[in-house]
């Protein structure tokens, strides 16, 4: 989860969890949530103009039948954040031809390939058109990536930006979606440009897609300001939002200057770009999870639902350990997983959020070494049979003790939490219900 939203959930756990809800408490949580959004970056008049909307609305409005003061004020900060952070979610799929466009090194032509491989999943047919051909490498990275999706894509072999976008647009009738990579530049760069609006005339897109880094702050939303006037943006691509605290500031400051976020970056991965939907993004910020979007991953993946439902349940084997964490990081990082699960993202122990892929290698080997019974009662092994289980597996004693021991923890959490029962009844699902949620 992106470092602002963490620190959102953390608060909004520490103050809406106390046993006594009052003005003081609304107060410090609003307070609170000004400095988390203001170090974030977002627009000072944004952060006050949502500060003044929950004070008053928590103050002044007349609790709903059935709401406690808690779960009412859960809501306005929910329904708030949602309204700062764009309304609606907004589909592609039925797009026909998409041109990307932003500034230098934003991640566009990875993001061409992300694109690709999201219509994929979807059962349709990309196809890549390259049209950088100002960054020397460019070409060759689209290139890799289209052979790594097995997607086809067309390049000019005179490196010219408009018969590339004229010769693979005929090429690709027949493709479902043509996806159109073009050169990175300055919004200033006045030849650039030029070449880029008579692209777009060229290409006639019906979606003009502009990719921006979240580690550009608010100053994404004047990006986005700028090429809207130069070519008339339809959306835009939000990327880098795995790794930066100012990514609500990104998503803030394009919803305020009215371009639309559609996608975002979650990761360096193909896989890993999602498409934006600002209920579920808050609903994950909150700490209420996200089983729609668990449950379509799970579905992208190999990984089976009823499979993945035994780990969240904590009825699992050390075998079952291994294939679902194994399993569900191939779904992407296991943080953002978590964070899916209500309850389950704030108390998961960091060594297993962050659980390495030759880790993962080594707990094979040991689970391989294991008998039957082993496996499935792991309370028998003790000293001599970690020894032996250590040699077999050709790791040392302390490897086999670290896998046992993130095993019980795991199960632990998972049973303090409550399982997958939990998310079907108590105040949890109650208000979830509320807010039209479904776990």
């Amino acid at each position: 989860m992106l470092d602002f939203g963490k620190k959102i959930t953390e608060l909004v756990s520490n103050i809406l969890g106390r046993s006594t809800i009052d003005k003081d408490a609304i107060e410090e949580l609003i307070k609170g949530l000004q400095r988390i959004l203001l170090q974030a970056d977002v627009d000072v008049k944004l952060v006050y103009e949502l500060s003044n909307n929950i004070r008053n609305r928590c103050f002044k409005e007349k609790i709903p039948t059935g709401f406690t003061l808690r779960e009412h004020v859960t809501k306005v900060v929910y329904e708030e954040l949602v309204g700062l952070l764009g309304k609606e979610k907004s589909d592609i799929s039925d797009k026909r031809r998409i041109m990307l466009l932003g500034l230098y090194g934003v991640g566009k032509t990875t993001t061409a390939g992300k694109l690709a491989r999201y219509f994929q999943k979807k059962g349709k047919r990309p196809a890549l058109i390259a049209c950088d051909y100002h960054r020397p490498a460019a070409t060759e990275q689209l290139k890799q990536i289209a052979n790594q999706l097995n997607v086809p894509i067309h390049i000019d072999d005179e490196r010219n930006p408009y018969n590339a976008v004229k010769e693979g647009i005929k090429r690709f009738e027949k493709s479902d979606v043509i996806i159109i990579d073009t050169a990175g530049r300055d919004t200033l760069d006045k030849e650039l440009s030029q070449e880029l609006k008579k692209l777009g005339e060229i290409a006639k897109p019906d979606e003009v897609l502009l990719v921006i880094p979240a580690d550009l702050g608010r100053v994404a939303g004047q990006q986005a300001a700028e090429f809207n006037k130069l070519v008339g943006i339809t959306g835009v691509i939000v990327t880098k939002m795995d790794g930066t605290a100012r990514g609500g500031a990104a998503l803030s400051s394009c919803y305020a200057t009215g371009a639309k976020v559609k996608f975002l970056g979650v990761g360096e991965k193909l896989d890993q770009l999602e498409q934006y939907d600002p209920v579920r993004f808050v609903s994950r910020m909150l700490g209420m999870g996200d089983l729609q979007t668990l449950m379509e991953k799970i579905k992208e993946s190999e990984l089976k639902e009823e499979d993945a439902k035994r780990i969240i349940s904590g009825k699992f084997t050390l075998k079952d350990f291994y294939d679902q964490i194994a399993g569900m990081q191939k779904m992407g990082p296991l943080s953002g997983i978590m964070e899916m699960i209500p309850g389950l993202s704030t108390t998961l122990p960091e060594e297993i959020v962050h659980m390495q892929e030759e880790k993962l290698k080594k707990y094979k080997y040991i689970i391989d070494s294991m008998t039957k019974e082993e496996r499935e009662n792991p309370e028998i092994i003790h000293a001599s049979r970690v020894k032996r289980i250590a040699k077999g597996a050709g790791v040392q004693e302390k490897d086999v003790r670290d896998l046992l021991k993130q095993y019980e923890l795991t199960k632990k959490v998972i049973k303090k939490v409550g399982g997958t029962a939990s998310l079907k009844r108590g105040q949890l699902a109650k208000l979830a219900k509320k807010f039209g949620l479904k776990f």
